[in-house]
């Protein structure tokens, strides 16, 4: 067996819920996270691409996916297919079978405001907030400036606050701009 299937293998069975849960909190649909998930495995080993890490290929399969979500929606917004109103499969399949756990609610509120957001602001939102990534960690995934991931975050996070209101977002930078004065009397 070649590296690379060595590297899939490993991969897949060392880090395929983390990599189907990412697909699924972007699309709200196991289907579809099923279908994206396996789209950027194709993505990343369709090349005999040099034998890696494990951690190796766990990026550029995220990245794979993050890539083509984002650009399933480009797509899809030159055909829109849903009605403004719609939230998908992900509402109805909530409402059907109900999460007796405690604070099941809150999250299942949370990740229907997140599919409400647009693509690349979800993207962000996702990597900060879920994947715990840092502003530099989030650009360098999704290939954007830092600046345009913050202004990301910003959007998304505004949209978010009153969908969600429970839930409490923190800032990655202090409301106020501290102020330095210089040795020199006026």
């Amino acid at each position: 067996m070649s590296r690379w299937k060595d590297t899939l293998d490993a991969l897949m069975h060392e880090r395929a819920a983390a990599l189907f849960g990412y697909a699924y909190v972007l699309t709200g649909d196991a289907h579809a996270a099923e279908d994206l998930l396996q789209d950027a495995l194709v993505r990343t080993f369709r090349v005999n691409r040099r034998s890696g890490t494990v951690n190796e290929a766990h990026s550029y399969v995220k990245r794979a996916i993050s890539t083509a979500f984002i650009d399933s929606h480009r797509r899809a917004e030159a055909r829109p297919q849903r009605h403004p109103g719609d939230q998908g499969d992900f509402a109805g399949a909530s409402a059907a079978s109900p999460d007796p756990a405690p604070g099941a609610d809150t999250h299942l509120d949370l990740h229907a405001a997140i599919l409400t957001l647009p693509p690349r602001e979800r993207a962000c939102v996702v990597l900060r907030y879920l994947d715990d990534l840092p502003i530099a960690g989030v650009a360098a995934e999704l290939g954007l400036a830092e600046g345009s991931v913050k202004r990301y975050l910003s959007d998304g996070i505004a949209r978010l606050r009153p969908l969600v209101s429970t839930t409490d977002f923190p800032t990655d930078h202090p409301e106020t701009v501290p102020v330095h004065h210089q040795g020199g009397t006026r």
